[in-house]
């Protein structure tokens, strides 16, 4: 039967004791992480979110009854302990925070008991996921997560201490909003008090910061949370958590400087400086050098475009590519000359996963001989002139894709990350940082037959290019700026568009009528009438941040209560059925997809 707690107080957490505590009688409160009888002695490793403590029982101290209390003890009971801190007796524990000293028990209550656990509370846990999120209540004992969840929680307090100090207010935004046609698909919430409308849940502030900005309140920041409704990965969730501002007065500069200052305070939390000013680089570079918008600069093996040194060799796929108005591209994957036959297929394949029709390759042995997938194709001057293009040495391995540049692009970049993989070349204890500025403002969508914009339709376009919003939307650049760490995209945003001339041209590209316009932005359309700040602004994903901070390879494992990859809830059963009367109430009827498809063939 439990035990009160009545009349004790807990003193401290079980891991802040040390050895200038020695003689002091404390009380801890935790967890058992496991006991040990050896007959005349037990010893209990008590476990609460700062740590463990080792605890000792004689029947001596306690008594017989609390002796016999502490018999009982098995994993995840919770106890209340009184007792006199010493150094210990036996061997000191390295591993523990605590390793020198233990608690010597003179009183004992059962607080709670607990049934045998599904899974070991332990770091590391090898339990599978599935059931480890059905007990998430019980996952989140371990260690290793709680770490990562305070860590998550010292980040969110001292960017708010930070941009306070910066001169930002914290103001919240609605939940429910306005469904808007861009991005992701929304999540929609029904209105019982107007039937047949709904709420959408909001993927970012965005409106809303922009018209914090026209009501003069200068800087605003809030940790905000935002839904989606798309596919899941390992960095997505369906409701995810946003850092986010809004500056008015400024420019690219401002912004990035402030959140530089900001980055370097959240990584001196994990004792990891970040030198500043951090390096940019516009986004056509990095496409051309590392195939992606979010390159990882942790490691080389950049893209060299050799077109002109392929351009008259008969080749059909370099030559078909080049006349189609394509490019040829390869990567040099240092010292993988050697590659088993097998192994270079199976990149094959990988490439073939991002677009490509096939990968080219030329492995040069260590000995100097040469072996090319298209040796027939070319003459050996021109393969020498390749391999030297390439800047390719005895133990290399060459591989080329060929295609539309996006194609290109799309197959080396996530190839130069697979053999980085591969080649054991990601140091999760280094950080690399870059800012990817000039964004194309807008990119062609062969799906919907127009343009899209890249980030969304607030963003400013780069002045000297507004010239080219008629002519050649493509080849406008934005005023946009994504901050990437070790090849993730932690934040990004973007200058804003303050003119209303400019607002409604932007529109108008996007294939909007004015009705449209009206419509679906018709406030802050409105709110441009009324004298509008220039202004900026920027969003960092707080989960994938604190997920590169803590050296995991998943949000989930940052998220104290996440979704699994069909967005479901494993512990909650979330989402679930509810009862008639609620659809009535709010006008729903729901259709089966069976009863759905019959429909749609009648």
């Amino acid at each position: 039967m439990a035990e009160s707690m009545k009349g004790l107080r807990r003193t401290c957490r079980c891991a802040e004791l040390t050895t200038e505590n020695v003689g002091q009688t404390v009380t801890v409160m935790g967890w058992v992480q496991k006991s040990r009888n050896k007959g005349g002695i037990i010893f209990v490793d008590l476990r609460d979110r700062s740590g463990i403590i080792q605890l000792i029982f004689e029947e001596s101290d306690t008594g017989v009854e609390g002796f016999e209390k502490a018999t009982k003890l098995r994993a995840e009971f919770v106890v209340a302990v009184t007792g006199v801190v010493e150094n210990r007796s036996g061997a000191v524990n390295e591993n523990l925070k605590t390793g020198a000293i233990e608690v010597r028990a003179k009183d004992i209550r059962i607080l709670s008991e607990s049934e045998t656990p599904p899974f070991p509370i332990e770091e590391n846990s090898k339990t599978k996921d599935e059931l480890r999120l059905r007990y998430r209540f019980l996952d989140l004992r371990r260690p290793d997560l709680q770490r990562n969840l305070i860590m998550r929680s010292k980040v969110a307090t001292l960017t708010r201490q930070f941009l306070a100090e910066e001169g930002f207010l914290e103001i919240e935004t609605p939940m429910l909003t306005k469904s808007t046609p861009e991005g992701a698909r929304d999540y929609l919430v029904p209105s019982r008090i107007h039937p047949g409308k709904f709420y959408a849940l909001p993927q970012s502030p965005q409106l809303f910061k922009q018209m914090l900005m026209c009501s003069g309140y200068d800087r605003y920041m809030q940790i905000a949370r935002c839904f989606r409704d798309e596919d899941l990965r390992a960095d997505r969730q369906p409701e995810f958590t946003q850092i986010d501002m809004e500056l008015s007065f400024v420019d690219v500069d401002d912004v990035l400087d402030v959140n530089e200052r900001l980055l370097q305070k959240m990584f001196a939390l994990i004792d990891v400086d970040v030198p500043l000013p951090i390096p940019r680089m516009t986004w056509q570079e990095a496409m051309d050098r590392f195939g992606s918008d979010k390159p990882d600069i942790r490691f080389g093996m950049e893209l060299t475009n050799v077109t002109d040194v392929v351009k008259d060799c008969e080749f059909v796929v370099f030559k078909n590519a080049i006349e189609n108005g394509g490019t040829v591209r390869g990567i040099n994957a240092k010292g993988q000359g050697g590659m088993a036959r097998k192994k270079i297929d199976k990149l094959v394949d990988f490439a073939k996963d991002y677009g490509a029709k096939g990968l080219a390759y030329i492995a040069i042995h260590e000995d100097g001989t040469v072996k090319s997938s298209f040796a027939k194709f070319m003459t050996d001057d021109e393969t020498a002139a390749l391999i030297k293009a390439m800047a390719g040495e005895n133990g290399d391995l060459l591989l080329f894709a060929a295609d539309k540049n996006k194609v290109v692009w799309d197959v080396l970049g996530a190839l130069r990350l697979e053999l980085a993989r591969q080649m054991e070349l990601l140091d999760k204890n280094e950080y690399k940082f870059l800012w990817i500025t000039e964004f194309p403002l807008l990119e062609w969508s062969d799906e919907q037959n127009r343009f899209t914009a890249m980030h969304h339709p607030f963003t400013m376009p780069m002045e000297e290019d507004l010239q080219y919003i008629d002519s050649d939307p493509g080849r406008v650049r934005a005023k946009a700026y994504d901050i990437v760490l070790n090849g993730n995209e932690i934040g990004g945003g973007s200058v804003r568009i303050f003119d209303q001339d400019i607002q409604s041209k932007m529109f108008e590209v996007l294939g909007f009528t004015e009705e449209q316009a009206q419509e679906q932005f018709g406030f802050l359309l409105t709110a441009f009438k009324y004298g509008v700040p220039p202004h900026a602004g920027l969003a960092y994903g707080l989960d994938r941040l604190v997920m590169l901070m803590a050296k995991q390879d998943s949000i989930r494992d940052v998220i104290a209560f996440p979704k699994v990859k069909d967005a479901s809830d494993l512990m909650t059963e979330a989402p679930g059925h509810v009862d008639a009367k609620q659809l009535e109430e709010l006008g729903i009827a729901v259709i089966a997809k069976e009863e759905k498809k019959a429909e749609d063939k009648e």
